[in-house]
């Protein structure tokens, strides 16, 4: 049986892992076949297994919803991750610029682009959902998919033009494309 896990998640998000009358928290229980135990005071929350929880992965994906919703995700987004091709991926900002708020602040903009334009380019070209939320970027996607988003967020964080940033993501997205195109046809 799977073991209980535990994480916080930052407590004005806790409102949106309830949902109104409790109706978000009730669907993550009935697809995952767990229970939340969750603590609104603190943002604590328990993942527990319950006598119906078949899939092995059932609390490790419950936490990890949990967790997307905890870094801004909405939970139609974070319940993405119930497929086992989707991913989490938690970008944390201090690692890269240092515990500086301010430049913790500029890069988050360099991110989010003017009008939330770069944040939207990284979205489409590279096919993931992102949330920049607190000092964390996160991503989700599937696994070559986030690579992609990554590393277009590093050369941001690096200091990178968004122009080459944007041409990075384009050729890409077209190579995404090309073996998208060549599977369908090895496969007739």
């Amino acid at each position: 049986m799977p073991n209980t896990e535990y994480l916080k998640i930052p407590k004005e998000r806790v409102g949106v892992l309830i949902g109104k009358e409790g109706a978000t928290k009730a669907h993550i229980e009935i697809l995952t076949k767990i229970k939340l135990d969750i603590e609104s005071e603190t943002g604590s929350i328990a993942i527990l297994p319950t006598d119906e929880t078949e899939d092995p992965l059932a609390v490790w994906k419950a936490r990890y919803i949990v967790k997307a919703i905890g870094r801004g995700f909405s939970p139609e987004t974070a319940l993405k991750l119930l497929d086992d091709e989707i991913i989490l991926e938690i970008i944390n900002l201090p690692d890269f610029v240092g515990k500086s708020k301010k430049a913790v602040m500029r890069q988050k903009g360099r991110i989010i682009g003017r009008e939330g334009r770069t944040k939207e380019i990284i979205k489409e070209m590279a096919d993931v959902d992102i949330s920049i939320y607190g000092k964390t970027v996160s991503l989700i996607g599937d696994m070559e998919r986030i690579q992609i988003a990554k590393e277009a967020v590093q050369m941001i964080l690096d200091g990178v033009r968004h122009k080459s940033v944007y041409a990075f993501l384009e050729k890409k997205k077209n190579e995404l494309k090309r073996k998208e195109f060549e599977n369908i046809v090895l496969k007739e």
